[in-house]
């Protein structure tokens, strides 16, 4: 099975753009090229920040677009949304307490979208009736699980990133730790850097978004920072006991070279190309 996996699409009004990139623009390049080399996806995910201010013309933008595209595509929520102008626009996305939460089955097994934001703040939040929901979809099902969320779930070591981070994450591990051999694999958004670890135990990914991407600046512990590496989405593949996990740079507009055969045999000075 393959999936794709989009995340901080930040859409603003036709033609604004964030560090002179315009998000509209670049998540209909996204959509374009996944389509073209990933028509065979079974879903699209794409984990939050969908709207740069929570604007409820972003919304009714993306829901058109979603609406004529031809794979499934399911989404989530981030600090950037708001939750009642996104819901007035997709309310059959919301749980039983009012959350963006929700179930999909696929090949690969039953996804799990998750709804870490909060008012007022960029950090992300997972509170008892979320975590209540979690434990019963987890419960009900023999999985596999795959979990889909905004904000990351444990620390990424980048100062303004952690203080951002899901500030729930120590109740959260503990709930996903007690299932983990149910749970295949944790995707995340919100960081915009290529990252890749584990939570309680679960294998755990991101990646840049599809405009703007942040840069890991280690000596610098105060703001957050930003860079012109290229636009990215991901995709997924599941096998009976494997997932890979790619980050496709679709905004890398330089040379791709072709170097020759992987086979060994013909690896020579004369005929490798450098």
């Amino acid at each position: 099975m393959k999936l794709l996996h989009l995340s901080d699409i930040h859409l603003t009004a036709p033609g604004s753009t964030i560090g002179g990139r315009d998000p509209r623009v670049n998540f209909e390049r996204a959509l374009a090229h996944a389509l073209n080399d990933h028509h065979d996806a079974e879903l699209m995910v794409i984990t939050g920040d969908l709207s740069d201010w929570g604007d409820l013309a972003d919304y009714h933008w993306l829901k058109q677009r979603i609406d004529e595209y031809p794979l499934p595509i399911r989404l989530c929520i981030g600090n950037h949304d708001r939750r009642a102008a996104f819901l007035s626009v997709f309310p059959d996305l919301a749980d039983d307490n009012g959350f963006v939460q929700g179930i999909h089955d696929t090949a690969a097994g039953r996804c799990l979208f998750l709804d870490t934001a909060h008012p007022e703040t960029h950090a992300g939040r997972y509170c008892e009736d979320r975590l209540g929901w979690l434990e019963a979809r987890l419960a009900e099902h023999d999985g596999p699980f795959l979990l889909f969320m905004h904000h990351n779930p444990m620390p990424v070591h980048l100062g303004p990133l952690d203080q951002i981070r899901l500030l729930d994450e120590a109740p959260f591990r503990r709930l996903i730790g007690r299932h983990r051999a149910k749970i295949r694999h944790v995707f995340f958004g919100h960081c915009h850097l290529p990252l890749a670890g584990s939570v309680a135990g679960i294998p755990a990914s991101s990646l840049r978004g599809t405009n703007h991407a942040s840069f890991p600046l280690f000596s610098e512990t105060t703001l957050l920072s930003a860079c012109d590496l290229p636009q990215s989405y991901g995709v997924v593949f599941f096998g009976g006991d494997y997932v890979t996990v790619h980050m496709v740079e679709y905004g890398y507009d330089g040379p791709i070279r072709i170097e020759g055969s992987p086979d060994y045999q013909a690896w020579d000075r004369e005929t490798m190309v450098r």
